[in-house]
């Protein structure tokens, strides 16, 4: 007779997913957020001259500009409500989560729970509020020194375009915990997930037109078409690879019996730190870029050396791209994963790894583990971003087929489609075990 588990498996088909009213309700909101969310892209801020900005953006898109762009889903080019797109959030949470590691009161908030957890959330709101009006005045500022952008600069033009971006983002960070909750997957990620795909179709359009005029070879376009599908199965199998540390609990005495000792295994990701090195690594390399195009050729010769030497493709940029992201893989994985704690935790629940001492040695023993995967995920990292970077300096692919973005899609598609199946056996338990209920119904 087949087991709970292997009936749950096999009873996955769509007929089980049709059968699943609730997560039918889940994906219908998660669909229909993220379309408000599109049609905010379109809604320009108040006060911008709509041709003069197209002009500005096109001569700064090689900066972090385009990357900006890319993230929010066109709504930078557009100078929309939502240009600051979710990006503030992100920073604040990375640097509250840093902040964890130096500040006694934010760690012990973190040991709290629940309660500490939404404590450090509402911290993390108000510097998202803190960074957009940062952000945003600095954008106001930027535009009033863009030329003839800016239709009637002055104060009342920063006012309005500091709390419209700041309201923008908020509404998108309030947007983003409400799919997390109500819909499937994680909010802030499909967020950045459907700004990188709606803009994907006309990128495809741009190379195939690049084609037809001849700027492209054919061969060269069905080759960038199999190395793109060659990288996501990398990615893929990348961002499931583990390794499993064995972890063997005592055997335990309960009154007069005794119960065998169980093992279990400690998962340790190959990517522990996930997308944010090279975001952090691009954004720090294009910043000069930016400051250089803003600066209209009227900078100080230094940056113009500067941006000369980590322009895309230089020798230099590489080996800096690769350098940070590197330092960024280690610095965040870090961050986010303490051996020491673990080991505690492990000793706490009388858990051992076989042959390593319990507690300090523990500790080292899962840090020095940690520290040989994170040299082959950091190369990974390192070899999925630089090879599109190459690509769109020498062959003039469009910059949506960087690695970051490839990085991010696959990620957030493989996060939301387990969370999707985990809806779907909850389910499908249910009914197993309304099945059973009413079995033993019908025997008495």
């Amino acid at each position: 007779m087949a087991s709970a588990a292997e009936q749950l498996v096999s009873n996955l088909n769509f007929s089980a997913f049709s059968k699943a009213e609730e997560l039918k309700k889940r994906i219908w909101f998660t669909l229909g957020a993220l379309l408000i969310y599109r049609l905010g892209t379109y809604i320009p801020i108040p006060g911008i001259n709509p041709q003069a900005l197209a002009d500005i953006f096109r001569q700064n898109q090689s900066g972090i500009l385009g990357m900006f762009n890319m993230f929010a889903g066109g709504a930078v080019g557009r100078m929309a409500i939502f240009a600051l797109n979710i990006m503030p959030y992100i920073s604040a949470s990375i640097i509250i989560q840093l902040l964890t590691t130096v500040s006694p009161h934010l760690e012990q908030l973190k040991k709290e729970g629940d309660q500490g957890r939404k404590q450090i959330n509402q911290y993390t709101r108000y510097g998202t509020v803190v960074l957009a009006t940062l952000q945003g005045y600095g954008i106001a500022v930027g535009l009033e020194g863009a030329g003839n952008v800016v239709t009637d600069p002055g104060l009342f033009f920063r006012v309005t375009t500091v709390i419209t971006l700041v309201g923008g983002t908020v509404f998108l960070m309030w947007l983003g915990e409400q799919i997390t909750a109500r819909g499937v997957g994680n909010g802030i990620s499909l967020i950045i997930f459907a700004g990188i795909v709606a803009e994907l179709p006309s990128a495809l359009i741009g190379t195939i037109e690049l084609g037809r005029q001849g700027a492209l070879s054919t061969p060269l376009i069905l080759g960038l078409f199999v190395m793109a599908i060659a990288v996501i199965a990398f990615i893929v199998f990348m961002e499931r690879a583990q390794r499993r540390l064995l972890v063997q609990y005592p055997k335990r005495q309960m009154g007069n019996r005794m119960f065998q000792g169980d093992s279990s295994h400690l998962p340790l990701k190959l990517n522990t730190a996930g997308v944010i090195p090279p975001i952090f690594a691009s954004s720090l390399l294009l910043l000069p870029i930016t400051v250089a195009n803003f600066s209209s050729g009227q900078g100080p010769d230094w940056l113009t050396s500067i941006t000369a030497l980590v322009g895309h493709g230089q020798p230099l940029y590489i080996v800096l791209y690769v350098a940070m992201i590197v330092f960024f893989a280690f610095f965040y994985t870090a961050v986010v994963f303490n051996p020491k704690e673990t080991a505690d935790n492990l000793k706490q629940y009388g858990g051992f790894i076989p042959g390593i001492r319990p507690g300090e040695r523990t500790a080292e023993y899962i840090d020095y583990v940690l520290t040989r995967i994170t040299v082959v995920g950091a190369a990974y990292l390192a070899v999925v971003c630089v090879l599109p970077e190459l690509l769109i300096s020498y062959a003039a692919v469009p910059f949506y087929f960087g690695g970051t973005s490839l990085l991010i899609v696959v990620s957030v598609t493989m996060d939301t489609v387990a969370q999707v199946q985990s809806h779907l056996l909850a389910h499908q338990y249910e009914g197993l075990i309304k099945k059973s209920k009413l079995r033993g119904a019908r025997r008495r």
